[in-house]
């Protein structure tokens, strides 16, 4: 296993990874496809750790261009990896802190959000942090295309308890659809069969799977 030192000068020489101190992170914003080389639709994940759903959904859809989103160095280094020992182009990762986001992607520029099983912060004074609270909503608004949607996973019924009343308690959702079982549901189906460590330790000790989607209106 590389060290993290290693991990960190492996991603300095990757293209796949925009991160500081390379000339493309101050100029990525609205290029996004002119990074990938077309026009296929542009989806984020959010917090993608080692970026497996990020890799995942790139391997199922060719035509699509998947960006995985976070700080932590270290970790996406393992996703840029599997996507370069792949040959998958269409995967990028993107290092920042995800409230910096506007700054590296332009307003209508994004087809899709995913957010999955991000932490949840759950003491009251770290809801401005959770990724679905109202200030990342007003944001992910901005990102998003007309008829963009926003996906969101986890495990915790408190986290995906708060999204939900949230997201009902706004005028501006529409086509909000969710489950508390995911994988009895008939998303299972429509959706890509793609999971992570994590989901499936949660699924291991019995933890149902929870999952919503829905679109902005204008």
């Amino acid at each position: 296993m590389r060290s993290k030192l290693n991990r960190f000068k492996d991603n300095e020489e990757r293209r796949n990874v925009v991160q500081p101190g390379k000339p493309i992170f101050d100029t990525i914003k609205g290029n996004w496809h002119q990074f990938f080389g077309n026009d296929h639709p542009i989806v984020f994940e959010l917090g993608c750790g080692r970026g497996e759903y990020t890799v995942g959904l790139a391997r199922r859809f060719p035509k699509r261009n998947y960006v995985g989103v976070d700080v932590k160095g270290a970790r996406i280094w393992k996703g840029s990896s599997v996507a370069i020992e792949e040959g998958l182009l269409n995967v990028a990762f993107l290092r920042i802190r995800i409230l910096e986001i506007e700054k590296y992607v332009e307003e209508n520029e994004l087809d899709e959000i995913w957010i999955t099983f991000p932490d949840p912060r759950p003491k009251k004074r770290d809801i401005k942090r959770r990724l679905t609270s109202e200030r990342f909503m007003d944001i992910y608004k901005k990102l998003l295309k007309k008829g963009g949607i926003v996906h969101f996973k986890t495990d915790n019924e408190a986290l995906f308890a708060f999204t939900r009343a949230l997201l009902e308690d706004r005028k501006d959702i529409i086509n909000l659809e969710y489950t508390y079982d995911y994988h009895a549901s008939k998303f299972k189906e429509e959706l890509p069969d793609i999971v992570t460590k994590y989901e499936e330790q949660f699924m291991r000790e019995g933890v149902k799977i929870k999952y919503l989607r829905f679109n902005f209106s204008d």
